[in-house]
């Protein structure tokens, strides 16, 4: 008898046990990058960054309106292409997200920001840099980095003030990404008394440039503004030594600017030419990015890129807002994210009226030894 009631207790105490844990509310964060492709070790980065930052939320047990929460990724592959980031995003409405970090590109990020207009989910992206991206108004899209604008002009000024280079030739990937940063730098540039001497264009799946670059050689450049990614970028400075074009400056915005540059351009020297620009500061800039990197890197070997430090950020600013408007429901929490004033490990966050992230720096840099060095 009194075994058949100590089991009684102990189902009715896992039950109850059961009904608590049913009681926590489940918050769902979508994150969009290109998991797949050339650019899959972007994507995987930006990953790592959502789900690093879910993990340490999850350790500290928080409540949102007197329930506590239970923080879930839910991650989509865009393989940065813009059908496949539209559908995303309309499968991350679907699954009724709470909120989304991403995407990666701009080229997927701007026609995904209509969607999450129009079933009133915010997103955060800690790398799309177009500035078409705020000019519609959504008051669900938020950037957490410098846009184009500073990119590209900080680029263009530092090539003519810094280095006192007279002439240089455009190269752009035609993606959204890469014609926005490649313009912001011409026009600075032409603007400062630069000579635009030949502009050429690729795609973002091209890896055999040695037909435009002879071309480029021909009009004896000081220097080439690459607009576009590092798939591309590693080839395009190979090939660029092979033409003897050794001497020859490469500048380029994010895009570029990753550990996997250097190993993608199969140790050509050229590499020493690259000055690319990052928005945000360095990590030793950053207020808490060394000490952030070392957990980063312990978690996830090698895998590094850029913008992870961001997608980390992006994820504690959104589940900030939440705390603050005690609900996890997006029409609830909106008005307060557009109030955010969130000290994270790249910066204080803080948002334009438009999203942009007020008062945003940038990091210029070099590559000595192969390896990725602030200039500033």
């Amino acid at each position: 008898m009194q075994m058949k009631f100590k089991l009684t207790v102990i189902a009715a105490l896992a039950s109850l046990a059961g009904m608590a844990s049913a009681e926590d509310l489940i918050v769902k964060i979508g994150h969009v990058a290109p998991l797949s492709g050339s650019q899959a070790h972007y994507g995987k980065d930006n990953e790592n960054g959502v789900r690093m930052a879910i993990e340490d939320l999850n350790a500290q047990n928080i409540m949102i309106g007197g329930k506590k929460a239970k923080f879930e990724i839910v991650a989509e592959d865009d393989a940065a292409d813009p059908k496949q980031g539209t559908a995303a995003a309309q499968k991350l409405c679907d699954a009724k997200v709470a909120g989304v970090v991403g995407h990666l590109n701009s080229g997927t990020t701007i026609p995904a920001s209509k969607i999450y207009n129009d079933c009133g989910i915010p997103h955060i992206t800690g790398a799309a840099t177009n500035p078409n991206l705020t000019k519609p108004g959504y008051n669900t899209t938020f950037r957490i980095i410098a846009n184009d604008n500073a990119l590209g002009a900080g680029l263009a000024f530092y090539a003519i003030d810094g280095l006192k280079l007279k002439t240089v030739a455009v190269i752009d990937d035609r993606t959204a990404y890469g014609q926005g940063v490649a313009e912001v730098f011409k026009r600075t540039a032409l603007s400062k008394g630069m000579k635009v001497v030949d502009e050429q264009f690729t795609t973002d799946k091209a890896t055999d440039f040695m037909a435009i670059l002879t071309a480029v050689k021909a009009k004896k450049p000081d220097a080439i503004f690459f607009g576009g990614m590092d798939p591309q970028a590693g080839p395009m400075l190979r090939q660029m030594e092979q033409l003897g074009m050794s001497n020859v400056k490469f500048f380029g915005g994010d895009g570029i600017c990753t550990t996997e540059v250097a190993k993608l351009a199969a140790g050509a020297k050229t590499v020493e030419n690259i000055v690319c620009a990052e928005g945000g500061a360095s990590l030793a800039k950053m207020p808490g990015g060394e000490a952030w990197k070392k957990r980063y890197d312990a978690k996830y070997p090698n895998q590094f890129q850029v913008y992870s430090p961001y997608t980390y950020d992006a994820t504690f600013v959104l589940v900030d807002a939440m705390k603050r408007a005690k609900s996890s429901d997006p029409k609830v929490y909106l008005p307060e994210l557009m109030k955010t004033n969130y000290k994270g490990v790249t910066t204080t966050i803080a948002f334009e009226p438009n999203g942009e992230l007020k008062n945003p720096a940038i990091t210029l840099y070099v590559y000595k030894d192969g390896k990725k060095t602030p200039l500033n």
